[in-house]
């Protein structure tokens, strides 16, 4: 081993990466038993759990590489990001998990969270008034009953890991719970629509795809602020701000 990599970190968790090992530090242990026990449940590829010595979680690192990377262009195959949409449709269709899901709100609850945010982008500044209005109205279409199912709930590019054509492991499961199967193809998906079709080709049903895309503006519109506050940047080429200006 030559170095200890950072891999994320901010006030609420940090993950470090240690040679094969990935050290998962959590202010909140609740997300961690939910990591534990959703690898366990999901029937599909997910890293081996090393230990755990709270506040500290150690995992295996998957094989292969990530699908993509928000705001880079991805080099993997039209059929690894079907094989993504196949897993994932294996996901949804398992049985539920018996816990509800973290920070899971009905549609009512999402719409006033939503607006809230929007008035305050608006209000200081962070974005212009026709934008945020604009991937309001698009975000409308996400805000109705959906049926539940087992989701991963945080299912980023960076989060599904592929070998070629084949997904190796999904890994960061902290979100997961009885969720909206849109919004995880939609977070998938974020910021690489060139890849929208390939992943439901995989998938292998039905979608509306107007709903994923106001899954899009959803997610970027409540995402701005508390990346920012985080340390990250929604603004840089490809990522938050630019998902939202492609619905202009």
């Amino acid at each position: 081993m030559d170095e200890v990599k950072v891999v994320v970190a901010h006030s609420e968790r940090a993950t470090l990466r240690a040679g094969d090992v990935f050290l998962k530090v959590d202010a909140d242990q609740a997300r961690t038993d939910v990591e534990v026990e959703a690898m366990s449940l999901a029937p599909v590829p997910t890293p081996e759990v090393l230990w755990r010595e709270p506040p500290v979680l150690a995992i295996a690192a998957v094989p292969g590489t990530a699908l993509g990377r928000l705001g880079e262009p991805s080099t993997a195959s039209a059929a690894a990001w079907a094989a993504a949409g196949a897993v994932i449709r294996r996901l949804h269709e398992a049985p539920l998990p018996p816990w509800p899901g973290r920070r899971r709100r009905g549609p009512g609850e999402l719409a006033a969270e939503l607006d809230g945010e929007c008035e305050s982008l608006v209000t200081n500044g962070v974005l212009p008034a026709d934008l945020v209005t604009r991937n309001r109205r698009v975000a409308a279409a996400a805000l109705r009953p959906w049926t539940p199912v087992f989701t991963h709930g945080d299912l980023q590019v960076e989060h599904v890991f592929v070998d070629g054509d084949e997904v190796t492991g999904i890994i960061d499961w902290s979100e997961a719970g009885r969720g909206n199967a849109l919004f995880d193809l939609a977070t998938l998906t974020l910021g690489h629509e060139e890849h929208l079709d390939d992943v439901i080709a995989g998938y292998g049903t039905d979608v509306d795809l107007d709903v994923i895309r106001a899954w899009w503006s959803l997610r970027s519109l409540l995402g701005v602020r508390w990346l920012v506050e985080h340390g990250f940047d929604p603004f840089a080429p490809g990522c938050e701000v630019d998902v939202l200006r492609s619905r202009l």
